[in-house]
């Protein structure tokens, strides 16, 4: 687009696409992450909306598409950055010190699915390494449509556990699939081992059965004392030294959305030949292909949560923090600054709580999401908490071919509902702009 979307303007795509190839079952609409709010038409009708910059989504566009000819789809976005609450952690209008330009619309993969009337909605795999097993839920798309739930691990393209669910479940089913010691290979940054993982359903025909692929690992994070009483991260029972860097997650050209998937991987890779094995990831949501990158090459992710509210005061966030380091440091407990710091503000003491939660389903995620009393202005205070198990781990999605953004021509406004648009703001004072990416069919690559 070339310049920077204001808040209250309005950022249109439009392009023709071919269905899936395939005959029944539905056809869904895959949106990797729109910043921030976007509504959606197939055919010159509503499809959906979807608020949130970072996070996936999924329409069913099935009774929207044409049976014969062209299918046209409108996309319109609304982003008011910094003059709204909504998450959006380093986007400024006014770029400068440590914040960047804004980027807004769609920045993720679009991609178009051809699934079966049963279809696996949600996968959510738990891997538990002190027990050796994974457990796999889905929840699916018809009644009943989880029964006999199957899964099947595989260590190197070999099969070494296959199991089946209840033939009582209905749309959510379970499997427990146990490792045998001679295929348990923890994941650690040295040997980052991940397992291939196959789900399927068996309800209806044949021809209708929805088969998912995806992956896993097996470790253990915990935070407790060594053998000289210091308070170390161990993983898998051995305490590790976490060295790694802070990463923004910006593009020179492209901003949130990278080149290509081989500019991701080129760079993940030079963080290993670097000798590093970690990257705190800054204030922004990676595509789900950045976390299976890191899983697969050894690097653990810090997942920063993205930050949002209102205006922030520069003096408090940066300038009042750095001066107070040197003093926390001086004063362990904390009890000096308790009443600098303010509600929700009081430093915790130990510095960080044990955590000895089971690994979850991201290989590559931290062990502990962790915010010291962070202030969000005009949503609260944020006080001390953590995660003992990282989120579920979604299927990586595969890059593709880059789409085509155009301004839709004769339309002066928009018949979307209105819950789904933006109120206009009003504008910031002297406001600059600036310069401005499951399994089959993609449709685009999209890039602000």
């Amino acid at each position: 687009m070339g310049r920077t979307l204001q808040p209250g303007q309005w950022l249109h795509y439009h392009r023709t696409f071919t269905p899936p190839a395939g005959e029944g079952g539905r056809v869904l609409l895959h949106f990797g992450a729109v910043d921030y709010a976007c509504a959606v038409e197939v055919n010159g009708r509503l499809a959906g909306g979807h608020r949130g910059g970072y996070w996936p989504f999924t329409l069913d566009v099935t009774d929207l598409l044409r049976p014969q000819g062209r299918n046209t789809l409108w996309v319109a976005v609304q982003d008011p950055t910094g003059t709204g609450t909504q998450a959006r952690g380093k986007q400024t209008l006014r770029p400068g010190g440590m914040f960047y330009p804004a980027q807004s619309g769609i920045w993720q993969t679009v991609w178009l699915e051809r699934v079966p009337e049963n279809y696996i909605d949600t996968l959510t795999v738990t891997p538990d390494y002190d027990a050796q097993t994974v457990t796999v839920k889905v929840h699916t798309s018809k009644p009943g449509g989880a029964a006999n739930l199957w899964a099947v691990v595989r260590a190197g393209g070999v099969t070494i556990a296959e199991d089946w669910g209840s033939d009582e479940a209905d749309r959510d089913g379970e499997v427990t699939l146990n490792i045998a010691e001679e295929h348990f290979f923890p994941w650690s940054p040295d040997s980052p081992f991940l397992y291939d993982l196959t789900v399927g359903t068996t309800q209806g025909e044949e021809e209708g059965f929805d088969t998912v692929h995806s992956y896993f690992a097996l470790r253990k994070w915990e935070c407790k004392e060594d053998a000289k009483g210091i308070r170390r991260f161990f993983l898998n029972g051995r305490p590790i030294l976490l060295n790694g860097l802070l990463d923004q997650g910006y593009w020179p050209d492209g901003l949130y959305t990278p080149p290509s998937d081989a500019a991701v991987e080129h760079e993940l890779h030079t963080v290993r030949e670097l000798g590093f094995n970690l990257l705190r990831k800054h204030a922004k949501i990676e595509p789900e292909r950045w976390y299976y990158h890191c899983d697969k090459l050894g690097i653990i992710v810090w997942q920063d949560m993205v930050n949002g509210g209102g205006a922030y005061p520069m003096w408090y966030v940066t300038y009042l923090t750095n001066a107070l380091q040197p003093l926390m440091r001086r004063a362990p407990d904390g009890k000096l600054l308790w009443g600098v710091s303010g509600p929700g503000q009081r430093p915790q003491p130990g510095g960080v709580r044990p955590g000895a939660g089971r690994h979850g389903s991201r290989a590559g995620s931290a062990p502990l999401h962790r915010v010291l009393g962070a202030v969000q202005r005009g949503v609260g205070a944020v006080r001390c908490a953590e995660s003992h198990r990282d989120p579920p781990r979604p299927r990586p999605v595969p890059s593709g071919g880059r789409g085509q953004r155009l301004v839709r021509p004769g339309r002066g406004r928009c018949a979307f509902h209105p819950q789904l648009l933006l109120s206009a703001p009003h504008p910031p004072e002297h406001a600059h702009g600036g310069p401005q990416r499951v399994r089959r069919h993609c449709m685009a690559h999209a890039r602000p």
